[in-house]
């Protein structure tokens, strides 16, 4: 597993992603049509504040994770394809982000069914 910066290439794989109704069941986090989707990571990739990464697994993009201020809060998250479930791919993505960001505390919020 690595970490690398998002590409525009990522963009549509990351789109499938969040479009698995699975997904956002577990991560009670409403899928995005394609145009908001797309103007939502524009948003993202253009915040200076944000560090953004994505999660490369075996030669494939397993996901993305990232860290952005929301209320004074540095926070973290990660979308992870349901193939790379189960194979400790968010927990390895986890550990080299908090690793690379140094801000704390950081802060995240489950879903309680997740």
């Amino acid at each position: 597993m690595i970490l690398r910066d998002v590409v525009d290439s990522d963009l549509p794989i990351f789109f499938e992603y969040q479009r698995d109704p699975e997904a956002v069941r577990m991560a009670a986090f409403p899928s995005r049509d394609h145009d908001a989707f797309m103007t939502h990571w524009v948003k993202l990739r253009q915040e200076p504040s944000n560090i953004i990464r994505t999660i490369v697994c075996d030669g494939q993009v397993a996901g993305n994770i990232g860290s952005w201020i929301a209320e004074d809060q540095r926070l973290i998250g990660y979308w992870i394809g349901r193939e790379f479930w189960g194979r400790g791919v968010a927990t390895a993505a986890l550990a080299a982000f908090v690793a690379e960001v140094k801000e704390r505390p950081l802060h995240a919020f489950v879903a309680k069914h997740n």
